[in-house]
């Protein structure tokens, strides 16, 4: 079953503060050193000195670092007031508005402390592979405050959006608690709402309780850093309850049926790539050769196993693949024309997987394009993009030698792959937009309970 529990969430203290928007952030994931760099410049209190703090020349591995001094801004700011606690456990009702193309769309959310259980016991699901560094990062960031400072994004069954029904009752026509925009996603109105009225709070949790198959949309990295620190937790302090705080992680969850559900494509531009002599691309195939290969002979290349159509331009190619019915159709652009590659043969999909995104790393990316597995796991051969543009700009600039454009992942296809115990390739999805971090912080140290 699934356990969410309502929290006593340390938060950034409206009375010390005329816009909050000072002090959120975008995920820490999403931090890049510019933008790291205009959060430290909005506020000497905002969210990213803790989530995503600088790194200072001598620093060291056992402190003064940036884990280190995330733990001493926390507990200053608990001190003198800029951050405070609920004085009773509560969820909180997170509504975005945004804009897509011309449609507006609203997503709700609940902000909860969920409780963690291996993807094994069928409760929680992943849909996309991790990676060790980032992990490691989020450990020790997490062992060293003692506190979920931001949410994970959960998605739940809930065809009837039941749960969607009691957050409304729940926050009825009142003033939202937090309305604000954060810097980065400009144009997304984040509304907050906070709710302690106890039968709401019962009524959401038994809904909530048989439920199983909920996924990760985001916070992969986060979530299976929860299971270590909640199993070394157990570990240190075997008597402790049930319900200590280290046996949950925050996260906002929304209904896999909520009408402002929307994710966007991540396009995969491949930089920094240099085809070996010998034609191995150290992905121990050989089904294409990448000897003598440049990205104007790709599609040329791509022949085999796709149908290729050059189009005038990128308009063209993404309204072209957008429009595919089974999302086996791929824009291609090498610094010169684009294309539109569309699979010929669906044994070719079982072959890779099913996902559109998995034809396109093993068959386009690994074995057409030659680009090696590893350039591809630690990132130093790829970059993803949601503005299809932007890595059009840099291929034109030379930053970049080729992309590939691809479809949004579908909402059924993560269900249909996280149930059979699949896992996509990194940046498979881009749930649009991203939960902000800064509302709600939850403690999950050895003395804290639920």
């Amino acid at each position: 079953m699934a356990v969410i529990k309502p929290f006593r969430g340390i938060r950034y203290n409206p009375e010390r503060f005329e816009n909050l928007q000072a002090v959120v952030s975008q995920p820490y994931d999403k931090i890049d050193p510019d933008l790291q760099q205009r959060y430290y410049d909005l506020s000497p209190y905002n969210i990213v000195r803790i989530i995503q703090g600088q790194t200072i020349p001598g620093d060291l591995p056992g402190g003064p670092n940036n884990y280190t001094r995330a733990r001493d801004y926390y507990h200053q700011w608990l001190d003198t007031g800029i951050l405070v606690r609920e004085d009773r456990p509560a969820f909180y009702a997170y509504e975005q508005t945004f804009n897509v193309g011309d449609q507006t769309y609203v997503r709700l959310g609940l902000i909860a402390a969920v409780e963690l259980t291996g993807f094994d016991e069928g409760i929680v699901l992943p849909h996309e592979r991790t990676h060790k560094g980032p992990k490691e990062d989020r450990l020790r960031l997490l062992s060293t405050l003692q506190a979920n400072t931001e949410q994970i994004f959960m998605l739940y069954p809930d065809e009837e959006n039941i749960i969607n029904g009691l957050i409304r009752q729940a926050i009825g026509d009142r003033a939202p608690d937090i309305d604000i925009t954060e810097i980065r996603e400009n144009d997304v109105q984040q509304h907050l709402w906070i709710i302690t009225d106890p039968a709401i709070l019962d009524a959401i949790q038994a809904h909530m309780a048989p439920k199983r198959n909920l996924i990760i949309a985001d916070g992969h990295h986060r979530y299976e850093t929860g299971l270590t620190y909640r199993d070394q937790q157990r570990a240190a302090y075997p008597d402790a309850p049930p319900q200590a705080a280290f046996n949950y992680i925050a996260a906002m969850l929304v209904s896999m049926d909520d009408p402002g559900l929307v994710i966007l494509p991540t396009h995969r531009e491949i930089c920094h790539f240099t085809v070996p002599r010998n034609g191995n691309n150290g992905n121990g195939n050989g089904k294409h050769s990448s000897a003598n290969a440049s990205a104007i002979t790709i599609p040329q290349r791509a022949q085999t196993d796709f149908t290729v159509e050059p189009v005038p331009d990128l308009a063209t190619c993404l309204n072209t693949i957008n429009a595919h019915p089974t999302g086996y159709a791929f824009g291609f652009y090498g610094g010169q024309d684009f294309y539109v590659l569309t699979l010929k043969d669906h044994r070719s999909a079982q072959e890779c997987g099913t996902l559109a995104v998995s034809i396109l790393h093993h068959l386009l990316i690994e074995q057409i394009a030659g680009v090696p597995v590893q350039g591809v796991e630690d990132k130093t051969m790829i970059r993803y993009h949601r503005s299809a543009q932007e890595a059009v700009d840099n291929v034109n600039q030379g930053a970049g030698d080729f992309v590939f454009f691809l479809s949004p992942t579908r909402m059924e296809n993560i269900k249909a792959c996280a149930s059979l115990g699949a896992t996509m390739p990194q940046k498979s999805t881009d749930f649009y937009p991203k939960v902000i971090s800064g509302l709600a912080i939850l403690p999950v140290g050895p003395d804290e309970t639920l």
